[in-house]
């Protein structure tokens, strides 16, 4: 089985941690990222490929080699054009590689699943029923009249089943309902959560595709992929291409599909409530240290090694990063999306940018900044290296404090460790690179009069930004 990983999205709710250029998939929220978790999930399965967006390169790939993931396949989506095109994108390249009798697996990047062993019993399961040509989506039986979610509506009649786990035969799907209507679904037992999970047959959704978004396949058709699977045309096919969901662009209008319910842990961890929620049994990686006194029901959440102290109040949600705070009630954690929407609508930064930036060759934290000069502190991955580049705008200092690598400098090499100061003047020449298998830090401090990141001109990159 091939597993397709969607890794989109913005995480809204999850405001002010999760942005734009840092979605909740790779947010510090537990032990692990949920990108990697997810990844990890996955891998026991056979084969793994990621679609994302162009935006999340160098954030996807930072990660894929810091935790050693096997990924066999990343598309970088030019614009995002919800799921539908990424699944015709990944249906695309399979059929052209001559696999498209190939079972093939479509799962959010930033979910949650506590109990592993019935999530496997369920795919398991899942792979029986797509090579009987059916088109699988997994359930997730409801615990409460969530409005959240949408819904599944199964016949009664099961399919195919196991020991342990039934396939129903799907008779439509719900939107997102009303509280209401929710308790109605919750009472009549064969509605269920969609988890956004897909199992098929490459060969069936091409099929559903052709009948169904003959357009958005005709235009995928014309996708051109090179020897190493480049896909050369990609942004030119995409701008052809309508923005559609694969709930509503195929699974609402085919026959051939079922629904496997189970209960197998499943968040979506949409909101800062489900935060507080899952912190309760999974380890945090919050760094703040929470007091309360005569208080209760309170959750801190924080980037920042910070005690958050509570007095004489209850039910709070509390988040905090370096550039933002989020104070709302537990049980109101899905209004954050407002905030989110009226901070776009001011063009605020905060719903795309952090204090901080992810890079292929590793990240930059911005220190303080004042109209002459910029500090930053930069951390080089082992063995990487930022472009060969210039400024025309500001000259800069390099401070090494941790780790050892190399310095070019107009053509000439300098080696560099700990306490080694470096003077970039303007316009010239320059990169650092990590040589050794442990991180390179140095403190970098511009001098001029401006500090865009459009003021690079490169002459090498390994990352193919020249």
């Amino acid at each position: 089985m091939i597993s397709l990983i969607l890794s989109g999205g913005v995480g809204s709710r999850l405001w002010p941690l999760s942005r734009e250029k840092f979605p909740k998939q790779f947010a510090p929220i537990l032990s692990q990222t949920l990108f990697t978790k997810t990844v990890l999930r996955l891998s026991r399965l056979g084969e793994v490929q990621v679609c994302t967006s162009e935006t999340l390169k160098g954030l996807t790939e930072s990660e894929i080699r810091n935790q050693k993931l096997n990924v066999s396949q990343i598309y970088f989506e030019p614009m995002g054009k919800n799921t539908a095109p990424a699944v015709a994108l990944a249906c695309r390249v399979l059929e052209e590689l001559g696999q498209a009798d190939q079972i093939l697996g479509m799962f959010p990047a930033d979910h949650f699943i506590e109990r592993e062993d019935t999530f496997f019993k369920a795919i398991d399961l899942a792979q029986k029923c797509a090579e009987l040509g059916q088109v699988v989506t997994i359930g997730v039986k409801p615990h409460y009249p969530a409005t959240g979610f949408g819904y599944i509506e199964c016949l009664r009649e099961s399919f195919k089943e196991d020991s342990q786990l039934k396939a129903f035969k799907v008779r439509g799907f719900k939107e997102k309902p009303d509280f209401k209507t929710a308790e109605q679904y919750l009472k009549e037992g064969n509605f269920f959560w969609n988890s956004g999970i897909f199992v098929f047959k490459v060969s069936t959704m091409i099929a559903a595709f052709q009948e169904h978004l003959p357009k958005m396949w005709a235009e995928m058709q014309k996708l051109k992929i090179d020897s190493q699977k480049n896909l050369l045309n990609l942004k030119e096919v995409y701008s052809k291409i309508e923005s559609q969901s694969l709930d509503y662009g195929i699974m609402e209008h085919i026959s051939n599909q079922v629904n496997i319910p189970c209960d197998m842990g499943w968040s979506d961890l949409g909101s800062w409530d489900d935060i507080a929620e899952i912190s309760k049994t999974q380890k945090s990686k919050s760094k703040a240290e929470i007091l309360s006194l005569q208080s209760e029901n309170c959750f801190a959440y924080s980037l920042n090694a910070k005690k958050i102290c509570f007095s004489g109040v209850k039910n709070l949600l509390v988040v905090d990063t370096e550039d933002a705070l989020l104070i709302t009630e537990k049980n109101k954690s899905q209004e954050v999306k407002a905030l989110y929407d009226e901070l776009k609508k001011e063009k605020s930064l905060l719903v795309s940018d952090h204090n901080f930036e992810y890079r292929p060759w590793g990240y930059y934290r911005n220190l303080y900044e004042e109209p002459h000069f910029k500090s930053k502190v930069i951390t080089v991955d082992p063995l990487q290296q930022l472009s060969y580049q210039s400024h025309k705008q500001r000259s800069e200092i390099w401070v090494i404090v941790e780790g050892e690598g190399e310095v070019v400098l107009n053509d000439e090499t300098l080696k560099v460790e700990v306490g080694k100061v470096i003077h970039i003047p303007l316009g010239s020449k320059h990169r650092i690179r990590n040589s050794s298998q442990k991180p390179l830090k140095f403190v970098e401090v511009q001098l001029g009069e401006y500090f865009g990141e459009d003021d690079i001109t490169r002459y090498q990159d390994d990352y193919q930004r020249t």
